[in-house]
This record gives C-alpha cells, sequence and structure tokens, in this order.
C-alpha cells in the first residue's frame, strides 16, 4: 500500500501532527509520497523516512500507484487536492477552521484513520464535479471544480447582467452583483452565504444563486444536474471576474459559457461515525442555544 500526503503550506503548530502522521505511516510498513513542494518546506523540522516518494503533478502522482491520498488543511486545502486527481480516494484531515469537506481533524486519533484505510472500514462520498465549457476557454490548467463557478462584477459600482439559460431554453436575466452554480457541496459554501438552500451532498442536482440581486423577488433556483447552464453577460464594465473554486479568470462580453456536470467525480473518504447531518449540526451550531450554557 501507498498513501500520498499532500498539503500547502506547513504551519509551524502542525510539525508535531505531520510528524506523528508520517511516523505512524512507515511503522505500519506503508509507503508513503509527498506532494514535493510542502515536502520542501520540511527542512530539519520533519524527519523523513529512509525510502520516500515525491510528486509535484497529477501526471507524477499517477506514476505512483498511489492508493489513497490524504489532503492536510481546510476546505480550500482539500479544494486544490481535487485538481490532482478524479480517481484516488481523498481523506482530508481538518487543521484549518470550518471544515465541511474533511472527515477527521488532527485531534483525532490518526491511528484509527489509518487502520480503517488498511481494512477498507469506510465508506467512498462520490461528489459531482462542475465543468466549464466556454469559447475561448476559461481554465485551461483545469476546467472542474467542486463547490462553484461564479461570474462577478469586477468593480464596486455597478452591477452586471447575465442572461441565463437551461439547454438553451431562456431561464431569466440576472441583473445583480454576480451568479454562482454551485453543486451539492458546494451548497454550503459561497451559496449559503448567498441566502442558497443547503443541498444533501448525494443530491443530483445545481443550485443557480444570484449574488445580491437588484430584483428582491428573484431567489436561488435548485435543477437537476443534467442541465446543461449558459450564460451571456453584459454591462458598464468591459470586463467581469468568472471564478472556479479558488481559481479566478477576467473574461468580457464576448465569451460564451456554459456549465455541465463533469463526467468524473470527487472520492471522499469517510470514516464509522463521519455523515453529513452531524457536520451541518456541529459546525453550523443548530440547535445549540448559548442561554443554556
Amino acid at each position: 500500500m501507498r498513501i500520498a500526503i499532500y498539503s500547502r503550506v506547513l504551519k509551524t503548530q502542525d510539525i508535531a501532527f505531520v510528524q506523528l502522521l508520517i511516523d505512524q505511516i512507515v511503522d505500519r510498513h506503508i509507503e508513503v509520497a509527498i506532494y514535493m513542494p510542502y515536502a520542501q518546506q520540511f527542512g530539519n523540522r520533519i524527519k523523513l523516512p529512509p525510502v520516500v516518494s515525491y510528486f509535484k503533478d497529477t501526471e507524477t502522482l499517477d506514476e505512483l500507484s498511489v492508493n489513497y491520498l490524504i489532503s492536510i488543511g481546510g476546505d480550500g486545502t482539500l479544494l486544490s487536492t481535487a485538481m490532482l486527481t478524479q480517481t484516488i480516494p481523498i481523506l482530508g484531515i481538518n487543521v484549518g477552521r470550518l471544515g465541511f469537506l474533511t472527515s477527521a481533524t488532527a485531534t483525532q486519533n490518526i491511528a484509527t484513520a489509518l487502520t480503517a484505510l488498511q481494512n477498507g472500514s469506510y465508506r467512498i462520498d462520490e461528489r459531482t464535479l462542475i465543468e466549464t465549457v466556454s469559447d475561448p476557454p476559461l481554465f485551461p490548467m483545469g476546467n472542474f471544480g467542486l463547490n462553484e463557478f461564479t461570474i462577478q462584477k469586477q468593480d464596486a459600482s455597478t452591477m452586471v447582467t447575465i442572461h441565463t439559460y437551461v439547454d438553451g431554453v431562456f431561464l431569466n436575466s440576472y441583473w445583480a452583483d454576480g451568479i454562482i452554480v454551485a453543486t451539492p457541496t458546494g451548497s454550503t459554501a459561497y451559496s449559503l452565504s448567498c441566502g442558497g438552500p443547503i443541498v444533501y451532498p448525494n443530491a443530483k442536482a445545481f443550485i443557480i444563486t444570484p449574488i445580491a440581486p437588484h430584483n428582491l423577488g428573484v431567489r436561488p433556483f435548485v435543477l437537476p444536474d443534467d442541465k446543461v447552464i449558459s450564460f451571456e453577460i453584459e454591462g458598464r464594465s468591459e470586463h467581469f471576474i468568472a471564478t472556479l473554486d479558488s481559481r479566478h479568470v477576467y473574461v468580457d462580453s464576448a465569451y460564451r459559457i456554459q456549465i455541465r456536470k463533469a463526467a468524473s467525480s470527487l472520492k471522499l473518504v469517510r470514516l464509522v461515525g463521519d455523515n453529513f447531518f452531524t457536520t451541518i449540526r456541529s459546525k453550523l451550531m443548530w440547535g445549540q442555544d448559548v442561554r443554556n450554557k
């Protein structure tokens, strides 16, 4: 078995945990591979085994025949991890703040998580990916995302008008600061902060959520994920911002953009006792009342 480790920044407070994780993997006679830009931050702060592999992108990761990929960080780190693979199961370990997407935390027993991987005592949570199609291409380094795609105004002075179509049929012209197309996974991210609904992760749906719409009668809209959503953009500004998870590019009214469900999905490892209902109760503090403390 080979386990790969991905993260972006080695923080001082995470050093002890990362060392423990690597030691536990090696003690179980599991081969370890580490994201090269992350390993380059170790210096003499992390002791590595005599034999370790490295990867820097999807191609070099695929060459290693990795069984599992551990993502250390928060939700932002896991979004970056999703860019590396859609075939290798990912176990997210939260050392960040909210951690909607991660299945374990650094304060939990890492030995339990590794035992689950070795014994297969976990489940795979398949998450829908969203794909952009445009002319010219928007995101040549990767045109799919896990959370959402957005179109937003570039400056603070003017709104943008976004003519929206579903399977070629006109839906609405959104006069707003922008628009979000979220996956069920992304329903607890930017869309939620703009008034969108929470959607169960395995629901086969997309959510269209306007950002600060001028017409208050316009509300978030849920539709099946087998639909193709397309946009035409206009406004006083020459350029607008298009985002796909954490990536962004500048576009103009000449762009014709389509959003659809990607052919592949992301595979998240879920440990025993980890479920979506528990997550939203704990992360959103549902049912908690400070008056009862």
